[in-house]
């Protein structure tokens, strides 16, 4: 055995960070094995460039008027994206709670100042893709490209699905069919957020779950 007062080697040191390191961004490296493989070099290089973010509810990582700086992969927790309304009503166009991407992709392929912001709707953990580490990430580890690709892909199909839903569902129908699709999600978030998310002010909402219940009862 070592003495009490040993001292690890950097090499040592070096491979208990790296250990922590890739157990901390387990969630995110299975999610990517399950569209691509990496193997484990490919899973240090990726783990050593993250950033792992803890977040207070209310807390925001995009604010208007800045440039989004990095996607991110929810672990733990439920995030929003909203934008203020010209009467300076927030409307909210996007939910990510675990396993799921959420970005200003716009703000952060071009470089422009967002329109949104992105807020934790409840104390949240989530792992920050950076717009500065992509291209070396792209260049080390070129499978991640087709991962993006893919992942963009089904995002892009679930939007043409909600436009579809909001031009052939009724107002309630679309709650029902949101319900049914994510009946633990639809618990979690306030109201008025979802509310605002479906196009219905929370008034509405509050009547079509009231109808529901007294059908149930």
């Amino acid at each position: 055995m070592r003495p009490a007062s040993f001292r690890l080697t950097k090499q040592e040191q070096l491979f208990i960070l790296l250990s922590q390191s890739q157990f901390m961004f387990q969630p995110i490296l299975q999610h990517i094995n399950r569209y691509i493989s990496l193997n484990e070099t490919e899973e240090a290089l990726v783990s050593e460039k993250l950033k792992y973010l803890q977040l207070k509810k209310k807390a925001l990582i995009l604010t208007e008027g800045k440039i989004c700086s990095a996607n991110y992969f929810v672990v733990k927790g439920c995030l929003r994206m909203y934008f203020f309304d010209d009467k300076g009503v927030e409307q909210t166009t996007q939910f990510a709670i675990e396993n799921w991407w959420i970005s200003d992709y716009t703000s952060l392929e071009n470089r422009t100042p967002s329109g949104f912001q992105i807020q934790a709707v409840e104390i949240s953990e989530v792992i920050a893709f950076e717009k500065n580490i992509e291209k070396e990430l792209f260049d080390s580890v070129p499978k991640l490209e087709r991962y993006f690709r893919l992942i963009l892909q089904r995002a892009y199909s679930a939007v043409q699905t909600r436009t579809k839903f909001l031009h052939t569902l009724s107002r309630e129908a679309q709650y029902h069919q949101f319900n049914d699709a994510f009946p633990e999600f639809v618990q979690r978030v306030p109201q008025y957020m979802l509310a605002s998310y479906l196009g219905f002010t929370p008034e509405f909402l509050s009547k079509i779950r009231a109808r529901k219940l007294k059908r149930i009862s």
